[in-house]
Order: structure tokens, then sequence, then C-alpha cells
């Protein structure tokens, strides 16, 4: 068995491929489910219905976290075990069954494989919160991203080709086949030490979430995701309607923008480990401000990848190092359930920012709605100041 507390290269290996894993399984079901669904006649709005049906687990995460936590019999790594295999295993159901069943049963088994794939989730941040040391978790976060965003490229490139010109069955045992094999690498790593707990989970919680720092960190959270949401979904409508470029073209700038999230998440990670967390994030917001902004000058493709390149650079240094500073304030006791709770109010602040883009574009011009999602971000400089005038309670 792997230590991953004697082998940094084990640590990275695990907590990178299983992020992969989980790239992997949401590109089946932002990329490749619609196709599927618009290819059995359902309409726009019943498909993207029956995505956020599927998707509804991520809402929830934070249940599945407090059942983790709850049931410690079962220690985190069997709960990572259990979570991709089940979530492999319907995958395969699926398969088996996509060409013969009524659409609503693939609907059903691929909700019960995003439950799977969650469990995981909350596992492994709890894992990789109670096994690494703050001055690492910047680099951690940084790879965890890297193999989320680079799992996400590749299962969106390679599954759709699979379902084009193999059919879809060929595509979903591909990702079941994928996520089965990166199993192995928590299967032989051994499994962590669960901290043992003084207090009712409750009562933890309660504690927790009462302490300054945390509700600041709480009130930050939605708010400085809200940029991401907007940006994310207002610029392929900008390159759809004002630039006319192609389905092509509009995925080649959006797979160098995930390069660039990559690049990001790595880079921004690795500096917010010898520098603080919140100087990192203030380089990072007051960047994209300015580059948020710059996206009104965008009137060729060219300068649009150049700033929407940069942008995604920014977008995966966010997160990383965001997903470290929350990391280095969560109570290992409770970890599973209180980063989930966290990751609930930032995937809040993407919902709100993407669901009233289309909108906002409509009321306003896509001029208007570059520069909301540049002025968002100036609270946030104002809550990190008054955030780091508040030191947090080490555990």
């Amino acid at each position: 068995m792997f230590d991953v507390n004697k082998t940094n290269a084990v640590k990275y290996l695990l907590f990178s491929s299983l992020y992969f894993s989980e790239g992997i399984q949401l590109s089946i079901t932002t990329v490749l489910v619609p196709i599927f669904l618009l290819d059995q006649g359902l309409t726009a709005g019943l498909t993207s219905l029956s995505v956020g049906v599927i998707m509804l687990p991520w809402v929830l995460k934070f249940i599945f976290g407090y059942l983790v936590d709850r049931y410690q019999q079962i220690n985190k790594k069997y709960y990572t075990l259990y979570g991709g295999l089940i979530s492999a295993l319907g995958l395969i159901l699926i398969g088996f069954t996509i060409d013969q069943l009524t659409i609503i049963i693939p609907i059903i088994i691929l909700f019960f494989a995003q439950c799977a794939i969650t469990i995981l989730d909350v596992s492994l941040d709890a894992w990789a919160i109670t096994t690494t040391k703050k001055k690492e978790r910047g680099s951690i976060n940084g790879t965890m991203m890297a193999g989320f965003f680079t799992g996400l490229a590749i299962g969106s490139a390679t599954l759709t080709y699979l379902a084009e010109h193999y059919g879809y069955p060929s595509a979903f045992f591909t990702g079941a086949f994928i996520i089965t094999m990166l199993m192995s690498i928590p299967f032989l790593t051994k499994q962590p030490k669960i901290p043992s707990r003084t207090k009712t989970l409750p009562t933890s919680l309660k504690n927790e979430f009462k302490r300054p720092y945390i509700k600041k960190i709480i009130i930050l959270l939605p708010l400085i995701s809200i940029n991401s949401g907007l940006i994310t979904l207002a610029v392929p409508i900008f390159m759809k309607q004002d630039l006319m470029l192609t389905v092509s073209q509009i995925g080649l700038i959006t797979t160098i923008f995930t390069i660039g999230r990559i690049t990001g998440a790595l880079s921004f990670g690795l500096l917010s480990d010898h520098i603080t967390r919140e100087r990192t994030l203030w380089y990072i917001i007051i960047i994209s401000i300015i580059t948020s902004a710059f996206l009104i000058t965008a009137q060729n493709w060219t300068t649009l990848t150049i700033i929407y390149t940069i942008l995604g650079i920014l977008n995966g240094g966010l997160f990383s190092v965001l997903f470290a500073l929350l990391m280095d304030v969560t109570n290992k006791h409770i970890s599973a359930v209180q980063f989930a709770i966290f990751i609930g109010f930032i995937n809040a602040g993407e919902f709100i920012g993407s669901t009233v883009s289309g909108s906002l574009i409509d009321l306003l011009g896509i001029t208007q709605v570059f520069l909301i999602a540049s002025w968002i971000l100036g609270p946030s400089l104002l809550l990190l100041f008054w955030i780091r005038t508040t030191q947090p309670t080490q555990h």
C-alpha cells in the first residue's frame, strides 16, 4: 500500500487522477447527455430540465458530506472507491440499455451515478484536508483543478467523437472504463486516519459557522464566483451572435480557455504556497477586473482569444487558491460536510451569474454584461481586506 503521508508523488497522483475522473463524469453529463437527449427529439427546454435533474446531487452535496462525516465507520478511502465504482457501474448500465428502454430510465440511472460521484467528491476533499499540510495545499489544489479541467476537456472531445462514429453506448462504456481504471489508485493507497470528534456533528458545525472569520468567508464565496458564471456563458454567446464564429471556432477558443484554466490552477496554486492566499487572490481579482472590462474591446476572434485565455488563467487560479484557503480554515473533524457547504456557496454564485447572463444580454447588451462582470469583483476586494482583519482559528 502507498502512503500519501510519506510519498508526495502518490499524494499528487491520487488527488489529480480522481479529480480527472470527476471531469470525465461531468463531460458526460453536461456535453454528451444533452446531445443525446436532443437527438432523441427532446426540446431544448426538456433537455436542460433533464440535465438539471441529473446535476441536482451537486447542489445537495452538503447532505452527502454530512453522511460521510456522520457515518465514519466507513473510511474516506472506501467512500471514494464506492462512489467511483458505482458511478462507473451506472454508465455501464446506460451503455447496455440506452437503445432499448424509454428515455426516463437513463436519466434516473445518471441521477444515481451523479449521487455516487458526489460522494467521491466530498470524501476526496475531506481526504485531502486531513492528509495535507497548509504549505502544500495551494499546489495540491492546483493539481486537483488541473486534473478536473483536463478530464473535462478530454472527455468532451473524445466521448463525443466515439458517440458520433461508434454510437452512444461506446462512449458510456469508455467513460466507465476510464473511471474504473482510475479507482485502482485509491485502492492501492493506504487509508487515511479518521480524526476523533469530541462533540456531536451538529454542535461542531454550529460552532464553526459562529466564527467571525467563517461568517466573512461565507459572504465572499458567492460574490467572488458570480463573475465566473457571467463570463463562461456570456462569452460563447458573444462569439456566436456578435462575432458570428462557427461551432468549430467556438470549440477551439473554449479549448484554449480550458488550457488557460489548467495553467492558472497550477501556477497560482503554487504561488499561494509561497505568499498568503489572500494576497494571491488580491492579485487575481485586480487583474480579472481589468481583463473582464477589456472584453468590450474584442472586435475579432484573435483579440477575443487572447483576452479569454488570460481570463481562463485567472479563473483557474482563482478557484485553486480559493479552495486552498477553504481547506486551511476547514475543521478536520467535520471536513466533508463543512467543505461541501463552502463549495455550495461558490456554486450558488456561479449559478446566479450563469442564470442571469442571458437575460442581462437581452436587456442591456453584451458590452454592459462584460462591464458588470468586471464591476462585480470590486466588492470582493473590499471583503478580502475585511477578512484579513480577522485571523482564522487554528484547529
